[in-house]
């Protein structure tokens, strides 16, 4: 088979080229057999007359391709992964009648055979480059559009996609078996990127219901999973936290919900912790409990449905414009959903497990040879898929809880509301964010992003302090950087002094300063009472390794356990690691810390 790379020096030409994509009508036969389903594409589009170009498509068999209502020959057009559409006009209508494969890994549409009862299971998964697999398409996100789903498959399937599923009718009389299927043809979707089109057929379980929109539509809930995981589902939890989520997003953003209605669908051997298809969720089906789990598993379920609602603003409703700005999507939907669950639902101490394990999944690999800037260089498809990592999520999440840190939570909603305003349906590249940010602020953020997203690396934050007659006589925040990575950010960030309160360890001082250069004087903590202990980047705002001076590391060793935090408390063992892995704290040291205080942890 021909390569399957795209890179983005095509998809910009190919863009200067399809200057529109009106609509795509997907008709597709499930009816096939295990191996093949039939694919016929039907795509409205306009182009500069005389120009030539491709579609994409990985398929089995081609028999024809019709462009404006000549076949081309199918030897010559296709290869099995594109086919290239010579001699375009302004608008033109391409017709292309295949077979196309299921897939067993999770890319594509993916086909399951459940081992309990022998039915068989459907779900499309096609971030970032396989919708093709599926239908003919200009896959590139830039290249939006409507897209009608007619599906023909057994009569007992549920069948679902973007749009709300339709009452089914009698499958045509050349369908194989057509006493035994139906056809289902659903409404237009709104413009949107043909990676989160979503199709999901086979008998699945569903539990229905519906919230109200802060527009005042109703909007229609679904939970599905497949028959012989139904006693193992608890739905009322997921439609409780999106109901949750919903409302915060809503008004967070001032942007009602964009599509029609919401399904979660639960499905085996997926290849991802879940996929945000508008308006059709797909999740690993490890996510349905089928015995009791740790608070911290259910925490992380409620977080992956908070951060794929997040999507359907940021990434579904605009889009990048291409894959060097994936961080925009996921960093985005990290932020948000970490933020809607420690204020919107029972998870009000998402922000130190975040600091306790995503933040630490970022600095390790941001300590790699591997590293790399939040904004990479993708150059094709390729480089995205190695971009789906612990700096694309979580450092990029935590940058962006640096930048509502810095210009405050209320300018920073501000901003996207202007943002979701102005590109609603459309795609973007970070300027666009960053210019809406700016007018909300007043703060030129030029300076910012390319110290925070344009280079890679992480700094190295510390308390340099005297005292005299119990008092701070001065105090200052040190930042250094590794050789290799060596720029020094601007930080915004809090500084704790706890101390020893009958036999608890509490915050008994808190200033929040902006951190710039080498050496930053604090000023406002001179004159202060000395505590017990010191903490740099206390509330977790910054992103950086911090250090406990050597006061604060023997009271620690002692009393860790005692502080009352539990925020505190992740950023005292993640400051005690970090001196651990760097050399400067004994392993010893750390052992004591582990063997005294981890009993008693949450």
């Amino acid at each position: 088979m021909p390569g399957m790379n795209l890179t983005r020096a095509e998809a910009v030409e190919r863009a200067s080229v399809v200057t529109r994509v009106d609509s795509y009508r997907v008709e597709l036969d499930l009816t096939r057999g295990e191996t093949v389903f039939g694919s016929k594409t039907t795509v409205k589009f306009t182009a500069q007359p005389g120009s030539s170009t491709f579609i994409d498509a990985i398929t089995h068999t081609v028999r024809s391709v019709t462009l404006n209502g000549t076949e081309l020959d199918v030897r010559e057009v296709s290869d099995g992964v594109r086919i290239q559409l010579p001699g375009l006009e302004a608008e033109n209508v391409l017709v292309v009648d295949a077979d196309a494969l299921y897939t067993n890994t999770g890319e594509g549409l993916h086909r399951f055979v459940d081992p309990v009862d022998g039915e068989v299971y459907l779900y499309s998964q096609f971030e970032v480059p396989d919708s093709r697999r599926m239908f003919a398409v200009f896959e590139q996100p830039d290249l939006k559009s409507e897209f009608t789903f007619v599906v023909t498959a057994p009569d007992h399937w549920d069948v679902i996609s973007n749009e709300p599923t339709p009452e089914p009718v009698a499958a045509a009389p050349g369908t194989m078996n057509p006493d035994k299927a139906k056809t289902w043809e659903f409404a237009p979707t709104p413009r949107m990127s043909s990676y989160i089109t979503a199709l999901i057929a086979g008998p699945y379980t569903a539990w229905r219901s519906s919230l109200t929109s802060s527009s005042g539509r109703e909007i229609p809930l679904g939970v599905f999973t497949r028959a012989s995981m139904a006693e193992y589902m608890d739905p009322e939890n997921v439609f409780e936290l999106t109901r949750q989520g919903f409302e915060f997003y809503e008004a967070q953003f001032e942007t009602p919900y964009p599509f029609t209605k919401y399904d979660q669908l639960f499905v085996p051997d997926f290849n991802a912790g879940a996929m945000e298809n508008a308006g059709a969720v797909t999740y690993l089906e490890s996510y349905v409990f089928r015995s009791r789990v740790s608070e911290a598993v259910r925490e992380r379920r409620a977080v992956t449905i908070l951060h794929e609602l997040a999507h359907m603003w940021f990434g579904d409703l605009v889009t990048m414009k291409w894959w060097n700005d994936l961080w925009l999507n996921e960093s985005f939907a990290e932020f948000m959903c970490h933020l809607s669950a420690a204020e919107a639902t029972e998870f009000t101490d998402a922000w130190t497990t975040f600091s306790a394990t995503d933040k630490w999944w970022a600095y390790t690999q941001d300590q790699l040879p591997t590293t790399h800037p939040i904004v990479a260089e993708i150059r094709d498809l390729e480089d995205v898929q190695v971009n789906f990592d612990g700096i694309t999520y979580a450092k990029g999440a935590s940058v962006l809880r640096q930048l509502v840190a810095w210009v405050g939570q209320d300018k920073f909603m501000e901003g996207l509301r202007a943002y979701f305003g102005k590109h609603a349906w459309s795609n973007t590249e970070l300027p666009d964010l960053l210019t809406e940010l700016e007018a909300a602020s007043g703060r030129d953020l030029g300076v910012w992003a390319e110290a925070w997203l344009q280079t890679a690396g992480v700094n190295t934050l510390g308390p340099v302090f005297e005292t005299e007659n119990g008092t701070y006589s001065r105090f200052a925040v040190e930042q250094t950087a590794p050789e290799d990575y060596p720029t020094l950010r601007p930080h915004r960030l809090g500084i704790g002094i706890y101390r020893d309160d009958a036999g608890a360890v509490r915050l008994v001082k808190h200033v929040e300063v902006d951190v710039d250069g080498a050496l930053t004087e604090v000023p406002e903590l001179v004159g202060a009472p000395a505590g017990d202990l010191v903490l740099v980047n206390d509330g977790d705002l910054a992103y950086g390794k911090t250090r406990l001076d050597p006061q604060s590391f023997a009271f620690a060793l002692d009393r860790l356990a005692d502080v009352e935090d539990a925020l505190a408390r992740a950023l005292i063992w993640g400051a005690a690691w970090n001196g651990t892995r760097d050399a400067e704290i004994n392993p010893r040291d750390f052992l004591r810390l582990l063997v005294r205080h981890l009993p008693r942890e949450t």
